[in-house]
């Protein structure tokens, strides 16, 4: 008797430190606890994770909380031989009311009274004191059963077999993760080797943490039934069990059902993309034709046909997603009001300067007022068109470097285009002399003309021409046209050029300065041939290159 007595209370300590080492199982138990609580003033009388009574009536001065703790200690204090003994009924009555007190062996365990009874459940008394006794006495047999050694034995061994089985799983999923993850590294490594994108550098640490997180959810799935199975096994934490258990089933048909009410909502957003992907292919096909030149459309030029279609491509999915939106799941609830405020609100904010240089960049494009390509000046800035963004445009100017000029700077500064004009002739430049009077313009204007075609990066056709710009007090002005291939050589280009007018003039013994002098010279100022190369000069300078 004594060794059964001293097994049985090595079984209860067995059971309590199974408890004990999952912190969060008391957790459950205060919520199921607080469940079965629906009103304020309200006292559950709790039982080995089993609800037996609910106190809702003061009785003899004590309330529902002091009834529910003093009845408790009276259950606790019953030997294993009193828990199986049956447990009576006793009607009383008392001032304004009657009652039925639950009693074992003449212990009074606890008293029911008309105030404790739920009006939403229309039971009588003597039926809400039946109901306690049934779950008291399950509640007591539980308890004397969890004392039986081969209760416990069963037990531990089912627990045991349980355990070695959720490692064995534990273990296939982490060496299945492993082969999966390495299978799938190899695969990207051999793809991304003939990849001019070399995305798996950046996109493997992504596939690593997403396969992280798909091995910790299934360690928590077996490790959530596991512990449902352990404690289903012992009478005494078998309602914990349950309720772990019951809780997953709720939660699977919560979802199937959320799913598969979801399913013609679901239908019909996939139908209203597909249908908006489809329009957006054929809007595609039509745009693509018409940068190929093989379709016309009136004020679809050749520069506003990618802002055209990405602006249609916008609007498109705008439609589609704004009509797909209201069948989304979940898509009138709270979460989503809140965050659709917020993503406005933030918009709002910032997007100011963003929707400016967005409608700038588009006036640019509509505007037709530059392409890549062109030569142009804005400003300060003289140099090649290398992109044209939606927020900024890009340039590279003569020293090759690039210059990000927002659009809505562009926009209002004055844009010379030196290529729109040109056409295949090339880019126009020029470069300006003033010669005086004495000098006759025919002979300028040819000994200009023949320095321009001796200059490397100018084109002889079409044929440099000159203009008469002014007509001034002591000189004439003179303007020498000229067409080059690459704009980027401006300076370079002009440097030779000057080199070689200076030498045609130097030739024919034409002096270049403006004359601002009270008499006229007796000779020429000029460089004659012979000087052209002094020191520290070479016969093979003054090329204009570097």
């Amino acid at each position: 008797m004594t060794s059964t007595r001293a097994f049985s209370k090595l079984a209860a300590a067995l059971s309590f430190f199974l408890l004990a080492c999952w912190p969060f199982l008391a957790g459950a138990a205060v919520l199921a606890s607080a469940a079965e609580q629906v009103q304020a003033g309200e006292a559950i009388l709790l039982h080995n994770f089993r609800p037996i009574v609910t106190f809702r009536a003061t009785l003899l001065g004590a309330p529902p909380v002091a009834r529910a703790r003093k009845s408790e200690q009276r259950i606790n204090q019953l030997t294993p031989a009193q828990m199986v003994q049956e447990i009576s009924l006793t009607p009383f009555s008392f001032d304004g009311g009657r009652g039925i007190t639950l009693t074992n062996n003449d212990n009074i365990l606890f008293a029911l009274v008309d105030g404790d009874l739920d009006p939403q459940e229309k039971l009588t008394l003597e039926q809400a004191a039946e109901r306690a006794r049934e779950a008291l006495s399950a509640a007591l047999l539980a308890d004397a059963t969890q004392r039986r050694p081969e209760v416990l034995l069963k037990g531990v061994g089912l627990s045991a077999a349980a355990t070695v089985i959720a490692f064995a799983l534990l273990w296939l999923i982490a060496r299945a993760t492993r082969l999966l993850v390495g299978r799938l590294q190899r695969i990207i490594e051999e793809e991304d080797a003939g990849s001019k994108l070399r995305w798996a550098r950046h996109g493997w640490l992504l596939v690593q943490r997403i396969s992280q997180l798909f091995m910790g959810f299934l360690w928590l799935s077996v490790a959530y039934l596991w512990l449902t199975y352990v404690l289903a096994r012992f009478p005494l934490t078998e309602p914990l069990g349950e309720r772990l258990g019951d809780f997953l089933l709720d939660l699977l048909e919560t979802i199937g059902t959320s799913f598969i009410g979801a399913m013609p909502s679901l239908t019909t957003v996939v139908v209203i993309l597909f249908m908006t992907k489809a329009a957006n292919d054929a809007i595609g096909n039509f745009f693509q034709a018409a940068k190929d030149g093989r379709v016309h459309a009136p004020g679809l030029h050749s520069d506003t046909v990618s802002a055209t279609h990405r602006l249609v491509t916008v609007i498109v999915w705008g439609l589609g997603i704004a009509i797909a939106y209201p069948f989304i799941p979940m898509s009138n609830s709270d979460a989503f009001k809140g965050l659709s405020v917020m993503l406005g609100f933030m918009f709002t904010l910032g997007s100011a300067g963003i929707v400016n240089q967005l409608m700038s960049g588009l006036v640019l494009v509509y505007a037709r007022a530059l392409s890549v390509g062109d030569f142009v000046e804005i400003g300060d800035n003289a140099g090649v068109v290398s992109q044209v963004g939606v927020l900024s445009t890009k340039i590279i100017n003569m020293r090759n470097e690039e210059i990000t000029i927002p659009n809505a700077v562009l926009v209002g500064n004055p844009i010379r285009n030196f290529s729109r004009l040109a056409g295949e002739r090339g880019t126009l430049v020029s470069t300006k002399v003033t010669i005086g009077y004495d000098t006759p313009w025919r002979q300028v204007h040819a000994m200009l003309i023949a320095a321009a075609k001796q200059t490397p990066g100018l084109r002889s056709v079409p044929t440099p021409f000159v203009y008469q710009k002014g007509l001034a007090d002591w000189y004439v002005e003179y303007e020498l046209f000229a067409h080059m291939d690459k704009p980027l050589e401006r300076v370079p280009v002009l440097s030779a050029l000057h080199a070689n007018i200076q030498d045609q003039f130097n030739t024919y013994g034409v002096q270049i300065m403006s004359p601002h002098f009270n008499a006229q010279p007796a000779n020429n100022l000029v460089v004659p041939p012979e000087a052209w190369h002094a020191a520290p000069a070479t016969p093979d300078s003054g090329s204009g290159k570097p």
